[in-house]
């Protein structure tokens, strides 16, 4: 029987080779992103661990006590930082100070995306003149004095920066002019990675990261024979109050650690991926199965008749997957590897991830054989338990019917129960809210094996609806629809392929629209402000750059936006501040109860609805708040207002916030300008800004269009990933159709005899593969409205503007790319069909 199984294998390499192409993609998807994350996650480990390598002890804030997000401690001081180059043990102490440094290249653009732009200090000692060893100089000079800075040669290198050259910069806001008096290299994990880092002297860096004399971290490196623990033991003898000793050990665990978990993100999103090509090329291959035993029913037959069990045939069939697994598994790994080599190479030009050796783990070529072979043999055993069922004299006598009405039947009660107990799990998810994405994901995967066990059942309504548009094609197109509806499994086993990838691109594309369009509406309603005005990582603004506003001839109302913590009943909040004169001219909010009146004072706040409810607030409730620098207050509420994502919590006047903070800055800055929003005017106030990189002047529309360019480039990416499926799909169709032309042959050379030319039995062949295709089509876009729509309705509870939009054009597209994949899908069969030799066509048995 092993032997009868091999030679079967090779006896039908034509045949299988789509099922192994099939299995191929899915496994080199599985491969190629174990290999590649495996790849990135390894470099930047390696790169964060040179980053700490003169690191032993840091002495820094501790965090472990302060609510998530209630900002920074006071910075550690000169004092502790001489203290602690006294420690025994430590060969010396290293002063840090760092924060966000936007540089300009020489074209005035932001280089970076803003969020890997850093600036520190170079620090020269106490004295100012010794060497700094984590920085060392490969051109030029250190910075010594405010007006100078040192690039890291990366940095240089992409820019074309030079010693001597002046570079536009900001920290903050204000434009700043510095000369490059240095090019350095370094270690530092950020510069590794594509992202910049800046040096300034010690006292500048200070100025602007920290306050004079203050650092924000203390490093420490041991003498030779003292270990890392002894000189934290040491370390903490001389902590400040909220600090912390930590190892350079622990330092680049944890570093690695966060590497670790944010590739694991990454790496989640593209096995998913994986996942469902695999899970459409087991459609494929339980359908090439499925044709195969049909096709050899009397082979299998004469085995049963001359002693084989049914035990010994389905294992020959299980034999055959298993072959086909293997070498599917095999050169999927290999291909697996040179798609990571491939993206490596993609990210490393780019510039956004550190030098490295290909890493491929054990484990990895292990999950790849496994899942190919796993797979394929999974997929063929049911095919391989009906081959053995089938009596042997019915087989030999060709009596037996491979599918029975009451096999059928069955089926579609299966199917209905399924696809009703999914549907009515997500109807009921949509009502849940905060708790509806458990069963919405359950009953959204139910109502999709639903549908797929009901295909048969849908395929003969929906193909029967397209028989108008085929009797144009006289006997070919009623040909071609008695042909899609002959075997109804087959027919959906091959479109429910093509329908997974469409469900999933058609409800992506509903749920991406009805966003996009959300944020659109939010904008416009809750914003009377012509402009806002922000920095480009969002990190705080200078408040210099409001004024610089308020004081132009173009600018009636202006209002900074400066966000601070405060405990309220014992639990720390968000307040708001905001310029409570001018703050009605530029927003639009939409008050339940109350409004703005009073709150210009600095005693009154306005609230969101959630907020209020949660606090049990009403206009006119007082409540006490306690500020970060300690201080009480009183504060009453003067009005409630439905939020959202762009405006929402507690809204106080600056007045009341501004005195309490430690550092005033601003995150946002709202401005309405005398003549609106011009291209004119915009382009007059970034000017007036310094044309500052750093800096994002945006109108309404400007914000639309960033989140629907985001948006898009998600989509991109998503339908960039989800085009293997599609491509397995065309596979399927391709190897149904060939196969099918092939068990079919006899009818084809009688066709032919009776008058059938070559160009008929072609566009027979071709409007076959697109009926079908477009019958999973159609399937494909209504499922994935039906799951916009649900997932619409949860983030509509979150998001007040949401509503359904859908994009018809995209949708066309989609339904057009299915009849697109019929026809390609066809060339082959049908031009194999047109070629059989009639004669030997019919004499075939």
């Amino acid at each position: 029987m092993l032997r009868t199984a091999l030679r079967n294998v090779f006896a039908h390499k034509a045949r299988l080779l789509m099922t192994m192409l099939a299995v191929l993609l899915g496994v080199a998807f599985v491969s190629g992103t174990l290999v590649f994350t495996s790849t990135i996650s390894d470099a930047f480990q390696k790169s964060s661990e040179k980053g700490y390598a003169n690191v032993d002890v840091s002495i820094r804030q501790d965090k472990s006590d302060s609510p998530e997000g209630r900002g920074t401690v006071s910075p550690l001081s000169q004092r502790t930082l001489d203290r602690a180059g006294k420690l025994p043990g430590a060969k010396s102490a290293t002063g840090v100070v760092s924060g966000f440094a936007a540089l300009s290249d020489k074209n005035g653009k932001l280089v970076g995306d803003g969020f890997s732009t850093e600036g520190a200090n170079y620090y020269a000692g106490r004295d100012g003149k010794s060497s700094d060893p984590r920085y060392p100089m490969k051109d030029g000079a250190a910075p010594r004095a405010p007006g100078q800075i040192a690039l890291d040669a990366k940095t240089a290198e992409r820019t074309g920066y030079k010693v001597g050259d002046t570079v536009r910069m900001s920290v903050n806001g204000p434009v700043r002019n510095e000369k490059v008096t240095g090019i350095y290299t370094t270690d530092d994990g950020n510069v590794a990675a594509g992202g910049s880092l800046v040096l300034f002297d010690n006292a500048t860096a200070q100025k602007l990261f920290a306050k004079p004399g203050e650092y924000t971290d203390i490093q420490l490196k041991a003498e030779p024979g003292v270990s890392q623990t002894a000189l934290k033991q040491r370390a903490e003898k001389i902590l400040p109050s909220d600090a912390e000793a930590v190892t350079g050990k622990k330092l680049a665990d944890d570093e690695s650690k966060q590497i670790e978990n944010g590739m694991s993100g990454m790496k989640t999103s593209l096995l998913a991926f994986a996942g469902i090509s695999l899970f459409v090329g087991i459609f494929i291959i339980a359908n090439t199965f499925t044709m195969l035993v049909a096709q050899r029913t009397k082979e299998l037959a004469l085995l049963r008749a001359v002693g084989a069990s049914r035990r010994q045939v389905t294992r020959s069939v299980l034999i055959e997957a298993l072959a086909v697994g293997v070498v599917a598994g095999l050169t999927g790994m290999a291909a697996g590897v040179g798609i990571a080599v491939g993206l490596r190479s993609l990210v490393g030009s780019m510039g956004t991830m550190p030098d490295g050796p290909l890493v491929i783990e054990p484990n990895t070529v292990v999950i790849s054989l496994f899942v190919g072979v796993v797979i394929t043999v999974l997929a063929a055993w049911l095919p391989a338990r009906r081959a053995a069922k089938i009596p042997p004299v019915a087989a030999m006598g060709s009596v037996h019917a491979p599918a029975t009405t009451r096999s059928l039947i069955v089926r579609n009660i299966i199917g209905a129960l399924l696809s009703a107990a999914g549907a009515v799990l997500v109807l009921m998810a949509t009502k849940m809210e905060d708790g509806g994405k458990a069963p919405m994901g359950a009953g959204a995967g139910l109502l999709l094996i639903g549908v797929f066990v009901l295909t048969p059942l849908l395929s003969r309504p929906l193909i029967a609806a397209a028989a108008p548009v085929l009797r144009l094609f006289n006997v070919s197109g009623k040909l071609a629809r008695q042909n899609a509806v002959r075997n109804p499994r087959r027919t959906a086993a091959t479109a429910s392929a093509l329908m997974v990838g469409l469900t999933l691109i058609t409800g992506l594309t509903v749920i991406a629209s009805g966003v996009q369009q959300a944020i659109e509406k939010m904008a416009s309603d809750s914003l009377k402000a012509d402009y806002t005005i922000s920095m480009a990582n969002f990190t705080p603004l200078s408040p210099t750059v409001e004024k610089k506003l308020a004081r132009s001839d173009e600018v009636a109302a202006t209002s900074p936006l400066r966000n601070t913590w405060a405990d309220i009943d014992g639990e720390p909040e968000y307040l708001t501040g905001v310029n409570g004169s001018t703050i009605a001219q530029l927003t639009s909010l939409d008050f339940t109860k109350g409004g703005w009146s009073g709150i210009a004072g600095g005693k009154q706040v306005v609230v969101d609805t959630n907020t209020a409810k949660q606090q049990g607030w009403k206009p006119g409730s007082r409540f006490e708040v306690t500020y970060r620098d300690g201080k009480k207050g009183r504060l009453s509420v003067a009005g409630v207002y439905k939020g959202n994502e762009l405006i929402k919590g507690i809204l106080v006047d600056n007045k009341a916030v501004t005195p309490h903070m430690a550092k005033v800055a601003d995150m946002q800055v709202l401005a309405k300008t005398k003549d609106g929003a011009t291209a004119e005017v915009k382009k007059s106030l970034e000017k007036q800004l310094g044309d500052n990189p750093a800096v994002k002047v945006e109108d309404k529309k400007d914000i639309s269009e960033g989140i629907a360019q985001m948006i898009n480039i998600m989509l991109n990416m998503l339908y960039g990933l989800l085009a293997m499926a599609v491509i397995v799909a065309v596979l399927g169709v391709i190897n149904t159709l060939a196969m099918s032309v092939f068990e079919r042959g006899q009818e084809i050379g009688m066709l032919r005899a009776i008058g059938l030319d070559r160009r008929g039995v072609k566009r027979m062949v071709r409007l076959e593969s697109l009926v079908i295709s477009l019958f999973g089509g159609v399937l494909g876009i209504g499922l994935g409205v039906f799951f916009g729509w649900a997932a619409g309705e949860l983030i509509a509870s979150s998001l007040g503007t949401y509503s359904l939009v859908l994009p018809w054009g995209r949708m066309g597209i989609f339904l057009g790319l299915a009849a697109l994949v019929g026809v390609l899908a066809a060339l082959w069969p049908a031009r194999r069909a047109a070629r059989l030799n009639m004669l030997a066509a019919i004499k075939t048995e």
